[in-house]
């Protein structure tokens, strides 16, 4: 597909700047947002579909996803890093992603796919939104695409939305079998005052629960409800 009509170059130009986006090589992008179907309802060569994109634009996503949450959350070990990522890259908060940044209208789809809701659906959403980041890697670099995310995604994301909120399950427990809440103190904090490390306990009945630490009172509770859930046994 080495042709682009004049109207689906205004599109992908339209997109491109409701996005603050400027590919160089448009053909690219125009790539990104072609569906199998469509090649094979036009007899196109199957490498001029997305998928070999989808294939780049997935690593690209886990390396600069996971180089965010290693800055962002401190305290996390590699087991709490490893849950948030595979939430954050999972195919419902792709599509997610997929569908605020209006995604959907610009994808080329066969007829059939099309007439079945395609445009809509969760796999085809989130795998385009994986084949605009390979795209944009080859044209633009890592850095650029690393922008993109962080302005249009990663910072967007209400990590307790996606993930396991503990604090919210800890207290399910206690509530239903005392009908009570926990209370979480802060203990102390360290390091500079720009960058704190908070350290709470969580407490009932005068005994403590779990003990967290975080970048931020948020996190920290967070973490201290987790270490009490762990101490019950709790499976999550």
């Amino acid at each position: 597909m080495n042709k682009i009509s004049s109207l689906r170059k205004n599109e992908l130009i339209e997109f491109q700047k409701a996005l603050n986006l400027n590919f160089k090589n448009i053909f690219l992008l125009n790539q990104a947002f072609t569906h199998s179907s469509y090649v094979n309802e036009n007899k196109l060569s199957r490498l001029e579909s997305n998928e070999r994109l989808e294939l780049l634009g997935d690593s690209v996503l886990n390396l600069i996803t996971t180089e965010y949450l290693y800055e962002k959350y401190k305290s996390y070990n590699e087991g709490d890093l490893t849950k948030l990522r595979s939430v954050l890259v999972s195919k419902p908060v792709l599509a997610k992603a997929s569908l605020k940044l209006n995604i959907g209208k610009y994808i080329l789809l066969g007829k059939g796919e099309e007439a079945s809701g395609g445009r809509n659906k969760e796999s085809i959403l989130s795998n385009v939104f994986e084949t605009l980041i390979g795209a944009y890697y080859l044209d633009s670099g890592l850095e650029k695409v690393k922008e993109f995310l962080k302005k249009t995604f990663l910072e967007n994301i209400t990590i307790g939305e996606e993930v396991n909120d503990f604090k919210t399950k800890l207290q399910e427990v206690i509530q239903s079998k005392y009908k009570k809440r926990p209370i979480y103190v802060i203990s102390g904090y360290f390091g500079p005052e720009h960058r704190k490390i908070f350290l709470v306990k969580v407490c009932f009945r005068g005994k403590v629960l779990g003990k967290g630490k975080g970048t931020s009172k948020k996190e920290a509770e967070q973490q201290a409800a987790r270490e009490a859930l762990e101490k019950m046994n709790f499976k999550f």
